[in-house]
């Protein structure tokens, strides 16, 4: 097990040349390799740095990178026009599509019991370690797991071998993790780098993924005092020691700990990156710990169209909507399309406010019945987006017409928390 480079530090601003230098020392370790399988992120993590560093990987390696598969999961391909933005000149024709329902093989099973242990005895099925099959099965001598370590809703730190088995993941892997993560409860895991979820995850790559070649490429990204993303740190190794590295780094500069509660939150969803609620609910994850009691959220998504990427998954979420833990796990007794679709239902749970405060989506593309029948409460995003200028807002306190609101422009890039609901 190697650590094979660390560097960052909250302070750290790496420039180009400096992560394909980092990346390039790292890569020299490892020895020459005859055929390199890349898994990067797709383009909902856009701002990962990610799409950079698969160039530098296409640059170092050349003819021997035969196959660059975006860690999809359950999101839609990328298109060609996604791909040129995020890998830039990295050739078309290296790019695989994930299929999470048909293109899987199935590495090894989780245990029930040693879920129910890390569940606290929420839950005790088994669960599948699930890879897309050209991991397993297409002859590379190196695989790339390339991505961002940043608080997650669903596993405490996003990135490490969450990009390998839920991004390359099949249909029971995702849904039975997503559930563990919802079940357990993501404001007992939010930025933590040991959960139920990780440790389910670290067992996985222990008992069954030890003969699959791959190397782990993380990034810790925020942004300057310009407002700029930059990486604050580099981290690649084969073992658990990069990301423990990786996700301390991040909990010092993607984890804004608040001295007061916000009443009135305004996020902004770029249309770029975010087109569902599936995704776009970041803004509710992401901020759900620094919202006081009968706070209101603003969400200004002018891309959202749809609630689910997954057909099964918009349509079940329409069906349902965000109508809390209880009435979810209900609905999950009762219909088995949803008991088939666990992961829709740790969604549903994760996008509701349990009645603690308001949501209000004003989305570019869907319906006031839409929105409504989803349990939300609906804004007109024209209306909203005048009063609250994203144009004009800088993240952070501002004052709008005499009241205090706390604006966030990506909630993708971090985790707000009130520190009076953060004990530990």
């Amino acid at each position: 097990m190697s650590l094979y480079y660390a560097a960052g530090s909250p302070e750290m601003e790496f420039s180009a040349a400096e992560a394909k230098a980092a990346l390039f020392n790292a890569l020299e370790k490892l020895g020459p390799r005859k055929k390199v399988l890349a898994v990067p992120p797709d383009f909902t993590r856009m701002h990962s740095m990610a799409g950079e560093l698969t160039e530098y990987v296409w640059n170092y390696y050349g003819d021997a990178l035969t196959d660059v598969l975006p860690a999809l999961g359950t999101h839609k391909a990328m298109t060609d026009h996604e791909i040129q933005t995020m890998y830039g000149p990295t050739p078309r024709d290296l790019f695989r599509v994930h299929d999470w329902r048909n293109d899987i093989v199935t590495l090894g099973e989780v245990p029930g019991e040693f879920v129910r242990e890390v569940s606290e005895g929420k839950l005790d099925y088994a669960w599948p370690a699930q890879v897309n099959k050209l991991l397993r099965d297409g002859g590379h001598d190196l695989i790339l797991s390339i991505g961002q370590i940043v608080p997650h809703e669903v596993v405490g730190m996003a990135g490490y071998n969450k990009n390998i088995f839920v991004g390359t993941g099949g249909v029971m892997g995702i849904h039975r993790s997503h559930f563990l993560g919802a079940v357990y409860g993501m404001e007992r895991m939010m930025g933590r780098a040991d959960t139920p979820v990780r440790k389910v995850l670290n067992y996985a790559s222990e008992h069954f993924a030890q003969g699959l070649p791959i190397v782990y490429v993380l990034t810790v990204v925020s942004k300057n005092a310009a407002g700029k993303l930059v990486i604050r740190g580099i981290f690649v190794g084969d073992d658990t020691e990069c990301f423990e590295l990786a996700a301390e780094l991040s909990l010092k500069v993607n984890f804004q700990m608040m001295d007061r509660e916000m009443k009135k939150a305004v996020v902004f969803l770029d249309p770029h990156e975010f087109k569902s609620t599936w995704l776009g609910n970041k803004s509710v994850y992401r901020t759900r710990m620094a919202l006081a009691d009968n706070a209101e959220l603003i969400v200004l998504a002018p891309g959202v169209h749809e609630f689910g990427e997954d057909p099964t998954i918009d349509t079940l979420i329409r069906k349902y909507g965000y109508c809390g833990t209880p009435a979810t796990l209900e609905a999950v007794k009762n219909d088995p399309a949803l008991a088939a679709n666990l992961s829709a239902a740790a969604h549903l749970i994760h996008g509701s406010s349990e009645g603690r405060f308001r949501i209000r989506y004003c989305p570019g593309h869907l319906t006031r019945e839409e929105i409504e029948g989803a349990h939300y409460e609906y804004g007109e995003l024209a209306e909203y987006a005048a009063k609250y200028d994203p144009e004009k807002l800088k993240d952070g306190w501002n004052i709008v017409d005499g009241e205090e609101i706390f604006y966030i422009s990506n909630p993708g890039l971090g985790l707000w928390a009130y520190k009076g609901r953060f004990k530990d």
